[in-house]
């Protein structure tokens, strides 16, 4: 029975985590879709410019 338990708790908890990546990645594309909609006046405003914009989004992931 525990081993039941655990099994089912393994898939659940494997379930969460996916889908709390998903939730990050489709954050992650918004964010990226939303400052590159932004004029390059805009992006300087916010002290970006276009080519920065991936890193200023995925910066603590992908370490550029």
């Amino acid at each position: 029975m525990a081993r039941t338990r655990n099994a089912f708790r393994s898939v659940f908890s494997g379930l969460a985590r996916g889908a709390e990546t998903v939730a990050r990645a489709q954050n992650r594309s918004a964010e990226f879709e939303r400052l590159n909609s932004k004029t390059d006046a805009e992006l300087a405003a916010l002290g970006l410019s276009r080519d920065a914009i991936a890193r200023y989004v995925y910066s603590d992931i992908l370490y550029i």
